[in-house]
């Protein structure tokens, strides 16, 4: 009879990324099938050498049309499976949803079955549970077990010819990214909240949840520079600017945006909430190195990249100080707290000891946001800024 093992990760420090890894330690592997419905490349990587090691052997069904799997991560597996099929039921209310992991061995195989999409996740931040099982190929029961799965999978492309296509270049995953069944992990959604809330109240004090898997955080790419505008960004003589009191105005959310930055872990500092009375808060946050990949640069990045469209002012006689405001929505946890005008300051000053050591030279005021971050519960949670792809001007602030 099969050996099982339960695994309730997050609740328990057992990943199903561990658990899928442990499935090669079979002898002479002979096949292996993966079935999932949601792939990233993130999640890919996470045992992308146990099936490069076997790759000649492995056989990966996964689902699109699901507005999760996306064109980065099918590109890294078809680079590594023997074949790849992706399901498309041709509806979006009908998901392909099963998730296993199946590596048979000469004598033995070991089989994960249970939620964990092939995504950072489901392999490693999510809640997920799952049942690992190990057969013996000599027991007739575990054999039948194990040929009926691998049946199972094997006769779906001759039994559903135009929905399970077995990939052969790229090119076709191209196609699908253009005709949306793939979805590119750089040009993604904003945050979408379930509700909104209007004041910096304390009515959500919920604090993360403090799970026994230590959240792993993808890569994140350096985003590209916004497209040329006839009316570029320009900076101005200084003059003494007066700042009006800002208020919160209507939300105007673009129908996709592009995550352009995320924080490492939000501090005291970062979220303006001073270490005691007295204490000044800087009212501010620096947008540094972050996640953003060794190739960046950020003392240029944020003023060159992702702020080049907006109208900067100089604001000392040398010119070498600049701010810019622009209009960022606020989502905390999945509320939306509505869109504010915030201030970026930008010093472009090459000689200063800030750059010199690879400091930032961009940071972003708080304003009339720091009533609603100021808040403990959001300590050690990561911010994303995200830029809205048809109106390079408008952002959104997300701390999740």
């Amino acid at each position: 009879m099969a050996h099982k093992e339960f695994i309730l990760q997050g609740f328990t420090t057992r990943t199903h990324a561990v658990a899928v890894r442990e499935l090669f330690d079979l002898p002479e592997i002979k096949k292996v099938v993966l079935s999932v419905a949601f792939v990233s490349e993130s999640g890919v990587d996470q045992i992308a050498a146990e099936l490069k090691a076997h790759a000649a052997k492995v056989t990966v069904f996964a689902g699109i049309r699901n507005d999760i799997t996306s064109h980065q991560g099918l590109i890294r597996l078809h680079g590594i499976a023997n074949k790849l099929y992706v399901v498309d039921t041709g509806s979006r209310m009908v998901v392909f949803h099963p998730k296993l992991y199946l590596v048979r061995g000469k004598s033995h195989a070991k089989l994960l079955l249970g939620s964990a999409n092939l995504t950072l996740g489901g392999l490693n931040n999510n809640i997920e549970a799952g049942m690992l099982l190990h057969f013996d190929l000599a027991n007739a029961a575990d054999k039948a077990i194990v040929d009926g799965i691998e049946a199972q999978l094997a006769v779906l492309p001759t039994d559903y010819p135009g929905n399970i296509l077995e990939i052969g270049s790229v090119a076709e995953l191209d196609s699908m990214l253009a005709s949306g069944r793939l979805v590119d992990e750089m040009a993604i959604p904003p945050p979408r909240p379930t509700t909104s809330a209007g004041s910096a109240g304390s009515s959500d004090s919920v604090a993360r949840i403090k799970l026994k898997v230590l959240p792993i955080r993808r890569a994140l790419a350096k985003a590209k520079a916004a497209p040329k505008k006839l009316k570029t960004s320009k900076v101005v003589a200084a003059t003494k600017v007066g700042v009006a009191k800002l208020k919160p105005v209507p939300i105007a959310v673009g129908v996709e945006f592009e995550l352009v930055w995320e924080s490492k872990p939000l501090t005291r500092r970062d979220l303006t909430i001073p270490n005691a009375t007295g204490t000044h808060a800087t009212g501010s946050i620096n947008l540094d190195k972050g996640l953003l990949p060794d190739a960046a640069d950020q003392r240029h990045y944020f003023r060159d990249d992702v702020f080049p469209d907006l109208t900067w002012t100089a604001t000392n006689a040398s010119g070498k100080v600049e701010e810019a405001f622009a209009k960022f929505q606020l989502v905390l946890k999945g509320i939306s707290y509505g869109e504010f005008d915030l201030r970026i300051g930008h010093s472009t000053d090459k000689t200063s000891k800030t750059y010199v050591q690879n400091n930032a030279m961009t940071r972003l005021s708080w304003g009339p946001m720091r009533e609603y971050i100021a808040r403990p519960d959001l300590i050690d949670r990561t911010l994303a800024l995200y830029r809205d792809k048809a109106e390079s001007t408008r952002f959104v602030l997300e701390i999740d």
